[in-house]
């Protein structure tokens, strides 16, 4: 029996060596290489959907959507005493939408997404704690937007706080506490060129009515991507990012522009209307009345996804503005998911 035992270890390992060395050989048997038939895109397998390995996609433009970048020239066209810009990029396959996207314009609030990026790499480096206290000082109260500028000075505000509200109510006095946290403007100007945000630049507090402050279009699609791609962040900061950025009350921009984009009518809650078909905005604007601005991350039903932005400049409370970028985000909508023609806003 121990003679039996031993040699039938002995052909177990003699058995499992083989296989072992034979496995590399045999994984490819009866399996075809791909075809792909003449004329037929490379990218299709991609506009298919997403399998389970599919990678988290690249900020690397490959193929323009030409007849969509007309489309937004001709809206912009339309519209004497406005400039216009506009970035669209699918993540997953590189096919992209341009209009002027690297001319720089007022930022307004739209500067606060790529202060939240910045903000969660100092905490994904350890410099930052996520429960750590910011300090209220007069220098950092910011008018306008939020309800922090209230509080009396010396109030303190613990800094995943002051990153929701930054986000969540557009609160000024909550981002220039982050501006000043991460060292002020120099410091967070010098973090935007690292991240190769080249327009973005901080150079007053918020609410900087005077439109000082800039990025552009290509920028701020950029700033998700970075995220989403994790590119920049870790799992938990991305997470982070993106659930702060679900918080955002203001929807009436790119949100509602896709809604309308795709046939849906004009609702309180475009957001909810979006996720019934299977599309998903994560979105942060900008305001100041002689600017307006939009971008976020789209969630296509396919499970692509669409990094987009879109920038106004012209008079002020002008409701062409907010009705451009609403029209270009409808044009983009069409182009990827399909639905009805996007509504140019109405001449002046």
């Amino acid at each position: 029996m121990l003679r039996l035992l031993v040699i039938g270890v002995g052909l177990g390992v003699i058995t499992g060596t083989a296989l072992k060395l034979l496995a590399p050989r045999l994984s490819g048997v009866g399996l075809p290489p791909p075809r792909i038939s003449p004329g037929a895109d490379p990218l299709a397998p991609l506009a298919r959907g997403l399998g389970r390995n599919a990678s988290l996609g690249r900020f690397e433009p490959r193929l323009e959507l030409g007849e969509l970048s007309r489309r937004w020239a001709a809206l912009a066209a339309a519209q004497k005493g406005l400039k216009a810009t506009g970035f669209l990029l699918v993540l997953d396959d590189g096919r992209y939408a341009q209009l002027q996207p690297d001319v720089p314009l007022p930022a307004a609030s739209s500067i606060k997404s790529p202060i939240l990026l910045a903000a969660l790499e100092e905490l994904d480096g350890g410099k930052l704690f996520w429960n750590e206290p910011l300090i209220l000082s007069k220098e950092v109260i910011g008018a306008g937007a939020g309800w922090m500028a209230s509080r009396p000075p010396g109030t303190r505000f613990p800094l995943f706080e002051a990153a929701t509200e930054m986000i969540r109510v557009s609160d000024n006095s909550a981002t220039n506490l982050l501006i000043k946290r991460l060292g002020g403007k120099v410091a967070v100007n010098a973090r935007f060129a690292a991240l190769g945000l080249t327009a973005t630049q901080v150079r007053n507090w918020l609410p900087d009515l005077d439109g000082t402050n800039t990025t552009s279009s290509r920028d701020l699609a950029r700033t998700f991507a970075l995220v989403e791609t994790g590119e920049k962040l870790s799992p938990r900061a991305r997470d982070r990012y993106r659930g702060i950025m679900g918080t955002s009350r203001t929807n009436t921009l790119i949100p509602l522009g896709i809604l309308k984009g795709i046939g849906g009518a004009e609702v309180a809650d475009p957001d909810s209307e979006l996720l019934a078909r299977g599309i998903t905005v994560l979105n942060k604007t900008g305001d100041i009345g002689i600017a307006y601005a939009d971008a976020g991350l789209i969630e296509l039903p396919n499970g692509q996804r669409a990094v987009a932005a879109f920038m106004v400049k012209g008079p002020f409370n002008d409701p062409r503005s907010t009705d451009l970028i609403r029209a270009m985000a409808g044009a983009a909508a069409k182009t990827l998911v399909g639905g009805a023609e996007a509504t140019p806003p109405k001449a002046p």
